[in-house]
């Protein structure tokens, strides 16, 4: 067999990274692109992570430098299987403590917009964009991630092609919208014995039948929210949505120590501060303890019920002590642990979008399928090396004092699976130390807007 040639190598740990995905690199231009595309993902610029900004050329002169040339080759022609790249990154993100999924985690679905223009952009469409709040021209992804208290990463990903790219539209076999991308990605992940409690979403997919039945074929938990006008079918003076349950509830408040139906449940956030909450378990209409699915509604105020914090949430997991929960092969889940689970969806809404930004998830300029794809990957794979590295940093016994309670280790001199604020270096080493430095950057402000630590009642 004849030997590989050598590649200029990464600095620092990413380059041992860089070398767990070279049995899946036939060429060596195609090792040396992986490991340049990382670390110019990595490094900290004021500029967009375009091709050329990769490459540290001219925004457009620079395009025909032979740098920027090798990167668009890597991106666009090379002949590499981003599939294969997606199976092995996530191998090594569960093979670390730091980083490894548990049971008691979740897989969030979501949707990111990219604002694209042109006419010959793949999967491109004037459609609603969600991050941006706007309908405007552009490329929509649907994505899945692990999440729990202490760590998220991206799984899977699959971006939406709008109808007009399809000769029969809507009608057209090979469409398909969001929720089937969804239900997909889901079927995916249990393909693939990913452990997680249940699935978590927005209301976009609560609201759903489609996606809620194709969840419980599955045998598949979720927690999904519901929009406040939620509401079923119900006779004149009867209550016929979560909001009015919470209403009537309200009504019967008479302040913390007299509730009514309200159950106190207390959320711990990473900053040490804590918040109390309230949650209702609607008995009314198709849902209750002991029905198929149950409607729970958890507030900050029961009183005011505000807006930005008020939870409408539908689940299948089964009320401890239902018949249900006899027969479910889904764990039991009270109010507390419905609000932890829905809790772990502020990832997305505040670690996840912000590091998109800064790895430049939406800043390809490229236009085929597969370009855009593999551009996807090796963000995910830029983002899964900060953990992977965070795995790697010195204990406490080697360089924190022993009183700091972030990074105390587990047996074995092992740091603990939730970790706190990232502590030690990362040594760089050669040419472009700074991408390695960046990484721990980035987890740092992932760790510091983090969601709750936990969630417990207090009834």
């Amino acid at each position: 067999m004849t030997k590989r040639l050598p590649v200029s190598p990464a600095p620092g740990p990413l380059e041992e990274y860089a070398s767990r995905f070279d049995d899946l690199f036939r060429a060596r231009a195609q090792r040396e692109g992986f490991r340049r595309y990382l670390e110019g993902l990595l490094l900290p610029t004021e500029r967009n992570k375009t091709l050329t900004a990769l490459a540290n050329t001219e925004p457009v002169a620079g395009a025909q430098r032979r740098e920027a040339q090798s990167l668009q080759w890597f991106l666009s022609e090379s002949g590499w299987n981003s599939e294969e790249i997606n199976e092995r990154r996530l191998e090594l993100l569960l093979e670390e403590p730091a980083s490894s999924a548990n049971e008691r985690g979740v897989l969030v679905i979501d949707e990111h917009g990219d604002r694209k223009w042109g006419k010959h952009t793949a999967h491109l469409g004037r459609q609603w964009l969600a991050n941006i709040g706007k309908t405007d021209s552009g490329v929509v992804s649907v994505t899945s991630l692990w999440a729990d208290e202490g760590v998220y990463w991206p799984m899977d990903f699959e971006p939406y092609t709008p109808s007009q790219h399809f000769e029969g539209g809507k009608n057209d076999p090979q469409f398909r919208t969001k929720l089937k991308i969804a239900s997909e990605l889901v079927e995916l992940a249990v393909q693939r014995s990913s452990p997680f409690r249940a699935v978590v979403a927005d209301s976009f997919y609560g609201e759903d039948e489609g996606f809620k039945q194709r969840l419980s074929e599955l045998d598949v938990g979720y927690v999904l929210a519901l929009k406040p006008s939620h509401a079923w079918w119900h006779k004149i003076g009867e209550i016929g949505s979560p909001w009015e349950a919470a209403v009537a509830a309200s009504e019967a408040w008479e302040g913390p120590r007299h509730p009514g139906d309200w159950v106190k449940v207390v959320r711990c956030f990473r900053d040490g501060h804590e918040e109390m909450w309230w949650a209702l378990e609607v008995d009314v209409g198709p849902y209750g303890p002991d029905r198929a699915r149950r409607a729970v509604v958890a507030t900050a105020d029961p009183q005011q019920l505000p807006d930005k914090a008020t939870w409408y949430l539908v689940s299948n997991l089964p009320h401890p002590g239902s018949e249900r929960a006899k027969d479910s092969e889904l764990a039991v889940a009270d109010l507390s642990e419905i609000v932890r689970l829905y809790g772990l969806r502020m990832w997305v809404e505040q670690s996840y979008k912000q590091v998109k930004h800064v790895l430049g998830w939406s800043d390809y300029q490229v236009r085929s399928d597969t370009a855009i794809r593999r551009h996807w990957e090796l963000v995910m794979c830029a983002f899964s090396f900060c953990w992977w590295a965070y795995g790697r940093l010195p204990t406490d016994e080697q360089t924190e004092p022993e009183n700091d309670p972030s990074l105390e280790s587990a047996e074995g001199g092992k740091k603990e699976k939730t970790p706190g604020v990232l502590a030690g270096g990362i040594e760089g080493g050669k040419g472009v130390a700074g991408a390695v430095d960046h990484a721990q950057q980035i987890l740092e402000g992932v760790l510091r807007d983090a969601p709750t630590t936990a969630a417990k009642s207090a009834a």
